[in-house]
């Protein structure tokens, strides 16, 4: 018999056992997951009038769910990827209910038929290489946090990492010497190693020999020698993309992001010619279908496959119409 309290002890462990426990999760998912449920339990407290912790599992139906996920769009303007992550974290908890509670095998699986919405991909953005040049030359190297930011944009540009990869790297995960490279355990507790060209390899060993801030041996640390916070490399980005769109004016209506500089690195290893494949294990990408966004993005390839086709060479004729159900369903 379910107990109205079950619903909290199920929720409870989903955290410290599925998650932390049995898949490892990185604190960022655990983070995105718990962000989502406390919404979620702050809307279901203003609807149904009663407390997280008294809620049964029973009240946590497929119609409530919904009416989550329609508030989230319709009332806090979230987008509609937003909306499916929220989602995600929803079915990850219903799937490891499946096996908790089997008697609730109906109500289950009407949450997980809940589906994603489809949404506009959107092109990737990247810099150009003259706007790269201007960022890596903005921050002022007679200071420290120039230094720093000099150094650490460089890594970012050409070794393509994430945000959480770039404020996490420790002094020890850089390996110099013949093969250098910089290791890393990335999304989904992958580990792989990124090499470094030999001008980002000169910049690190400079940097290595500034004084140690703090007690730590985080590689890019804070003025306090504290891993650098989101806000804070942020904060980095957008002065020297300020200082650089005076070099480079097309900067200006651009927002730089770590997520931009990795983007602009894959363009790169792709107009180099660099195979899907190589790109995918070099991002740390699940499946190499996910590189194909760079190929879409990709104008300058376009237009040199466009230049090695022939014109079109068409013959006017009378003009015809067509039958009026085809022309009723060509409308559509």
């Amino acid at each position: 018999m379910i107990t109205p309290a079950s619903f909290a002890a199920l929720l409870e462990r989903f955290f410290t056992q599925r998650l932390m426990q049995q898949r490892q999760a990185s604190p960022h998912t655990i983070s995105s997951y718990r962000d989502t449920f406390r919404q979620f339990l702050k809307f279901v407290q203003q609807r149904l009038h009663k407390s997280p912790s008294r809620l049964s599992l029973e009240e946590i139906d497929a119609p409530l769910i919904v009416a989550f996920l329609d508030d989230l769009e319709k009332c806090r303007r979230v987008s509609i990827r937003s909306r499916n992550l929220r989602l995600t974290a929803i079915h990850s908890f219903f799937r490891y209910v499946a096996f908790e509670a089997p008697e609730h095998s109906a109500q289950i699986q009407r949450v997980l038929a809940i589906p994603s919405k489809r949404f506009t991909r959107n092109l990737v953005s990247f810099l150009a290489r003259a706007e790269v040049d201007a960022l890596l030359a903005a921050p002022d190297q007679h200071t420290w946090s120039g230094r720093r930011d000099h150094a650490f944009l460089l890594v970012a540009v050409q070794t393509g990492l994430r945000l959480s990869e770039m404020t996490g790297l420790k002094r020890d995960d850089l390996i110099l010497g013949a093969g250098a490279h910089v290791r890393v355990v990335g999304k989904g507790r992958k580990e792989r190693c990124t090499p470094l060209a030999k001008s980002t390899l000169t910049v690190l060993k400079a940097w290595l020999r500034e004084p140690q801030r703090g007690e730590g041996d985080v590689l890019f640390p804070s003025a306090k020698g504290e891993r650098l916070s989101v806000h804070g490399v942020q904060y980095l980005l957008n002065k020297h993309r300020l200082a650089a769109s005076e070099a480079c004016p097309s900067l200006t209506q651009k927002r730089i992001t770590v997520h931009r500089l990795r983007h602009t690195m894959a363009m790169d290893l792709l107009q180099a010619g660099v195979d899907r494949s190589v790109i995918a294990l070099w991002l740390g990408h699940e499946s190499v279908e996910t590189t194909q966004i760079y190929l879409d993005a990709n104008l300058e390839m376009k237009e040199q496959a466009l230049a090695k086709t022939a014109p079109p060479h068409g013959t006017p004729g009378r003009y015809k119409p067509g039958d009026q159900l085809l022309n009723f369903l060509n409308s559509l």
